[in-house]
Parts: C-alpha cells; sequence; structure tokens
C-alpha cells in the first residue's frame, strides 16, 4: 500500500496523475515549486509570487493572497490548489473543496517544518528525489547554525505600522529568529499577530527593535522617525529582511544563512580589561 502524504489539515494526497495544473496562493510554495523542477506544471500564482524572476512572470496572476479572482483561477482549470493557514482565507478553501477543487493546505510553524513540507510536495507532484536535496540541504544549514552558542537577546520584530504590528512566539518568524538566542517581545501574546502599543517600557525592554521588509515595507526613513517620535537610541532600530525570517520552503535555506549573519553583526561587543 502506497504511504500517502497528509497535509496541515491531515488530509492525505494520492500522488498527481501527469500532467498536474497547480495554482500557488502562497508566494514562498511558488518559489519552492519552482525549485522542485514543477515550474512548467505551474498555472496560476498571486501577484505576491515574485521568485523567482523572470520565470515566475510568465505564471498568470489570480489576485493577492487574500482577494482571490475566483473566476480567473477557476478559467485556468487547475487540479490541484495549494494553500496557507495563515495567508489564505478558510472562506476560499471552503469554496475551492466545495467546488470539487483538490486543495493542498500547508503551515509550517517552525524552520523544522520545511524537510515535511519538501517531502509533501514533492510526494504529491512526483518530485522525491528533488524534495530529498533541499532537505539534505536545509538540514545542514540548519545544523550549522544550531552548532553556534549564541547570546540571549529581546528583540521586538515589527511588521506595520498604524497600527504598530508584531510577532508573537507562536510564529514562524519568532522560532526563525530562536534559532540565534532571539526572544521576541511580547512574551505572551493572545494574537499571533498583536497590535502594539509603544511605551517607553516596551522599548527599554528590547535590546534591538528590528522593522521588516514586509508584509509592510519599512525604509530607512521609518527608523528616523521611530527614533524621533519615541526617543529612542537608532543604534537599537534594525531593518531586517522579511522574506529570509518569514519565507518557508525553499527561501528558508538561504534564510538561515541570511540570519546567522544579521546575528554576527549583531553580537554585544565583549569588552577585556
Amino acid at each position: 500500500m502506497i504511504d500517502m502524504p497528509s497535509d496541515a489539515l491531515g488530509v492525505h494526497h494520492p500522488p498527481a496523475d501527469f500532467p498536474a495544473r497547480i495554482v500557488s496562493l502562497t508566494p514562498s510554495i511558488t518559489e519552492l515549486l519552482f525549485d522542485l523542477g514543477l515550474g512548467d506544471q505551474l498555472v496560476g500564482r498571486t501577484h505576491y509570487c515574485i521568485h523567482p524572476a523572470p520565470a515566475v512572470a510568465a505564471i498568470p496572476s489570480v489576485g493577492g493572497t487574500k482577494k482571490i479572482k475566483y473566476d480567473r483561477l477557476r478559467a485556468l482549470q487547475p487540479t490541484h490548489v495549494i494553500l496557507n493557514i495563515d495567508e489564505n482565507p478558510r472562506e476560499l478553501a471552503d469554496r475551492l473543496r466545495a467546488d470539487g477543487l483538490r486543495i493542498i493546505v500547508t503551515h509550517p510553524l517552525a524552520p523544522e517544518d520545511n524537510p515535511p513540507l519538501y517531502r509533501l510536495l514533492g510526494g504529491i507532484f512526483n518530485r522525491a528525489e528533488a524534495a530529498e536535496r533541499l532537505v539534505t540541504t536545509f538540514e545542514q544549514a540548519l545544523m550549522k547554525l544550531q552548532r553556534e552558542v549564541w547570546p540571549s537577546r529581546q528583540v521586538l520584530y515589527l511588521i506595520w505600522r498604524k497600527p504598530w504590528m508584531g510577532v508573537s512566539r507562536d510564529t514562524y518568524i519568532a522560532r526563525t529568529l530562536a534559532l540565534v538566542g532571539w526572544k521576541t517581545l511580547p512574551a505572551a501574546s493572545a494574537r499571533r499577530y498583536p497590535e502594539l502599543t509603544l511605551d517607553q517600557a516596551k522599548l527599554n525592554a528590547a535590546d534591538l527593535i528590528l522593522f521588516s521588509s514586509e508584509p509592510y515595507r519599512f525604509q530607512s526613513a521609518d527608523l528616523e522617525n521611530f527614533a524621533h517620535d519615541y526617543h529612542c537610541s537608532p543604534e537599537k532600530l534594525r531593518l531586517i529582511d522579511g522574506e529570509m525570517t518569514s519565507w518557508y520552503g525553499s527561501r528558508a535555506i538561504a534564510g538561515l544563512a541570511y540570519l546567522a549573519r544579521f546575528a554576527h553583526a549583531e553580537r554585544p561587543s565583549t569588552h577585556y580589561s
């Protein structure tokens, strides 16, 4: 009996009949499909799916991750639609399922969830060997990061402004940062992506305040304004590449190396008398 891979909802998926017609509604999954050698079976994407350029530009867009042009998606006649619990609304998944489309639901919550993700899609779309190559590369990168001893630091990771929003420790981003000893603030939150009221106590508690490049694209001017508005030292404010900290899939391999370089540059100085 063939062991069929199961997705984040526990749904088992048999190997696809060729040729599959895949619509990906998650940018990092779109990139992963190309890296698994499935670019020729990808028939639809979101307009946030920008990697790998320029190849992805040839794939028709069906809208954003939250607002899909449903008729356009159906016109592509997909055999499989890949979604993510955080990025795509449940109502969309329910509608696709009700219309008889096979949906694959993903939900990586930690860097260690990437190998199962590679194997899930590799198993469904007959790319098991390519998936295992990615697994090996990822595990090597992860072991290299884990061999180092990282000093513990408190970081405030901002993803949005007006209102300010951060990440709880129950997120892929926070668990990625934890690999280099960085603990995200707030320490406890009822929401995974909480709105934040910033006061001096919160800012003082953070060793670093990180401004992500996505979903809000923070820029240098934002850091200057923040330092002025909150009387905060510019020395603890940093821009960080959100793709490298929040994208799972094949991008996560490069993300681990990026994080190591970033954390090395931010190590506290040690002075000897």
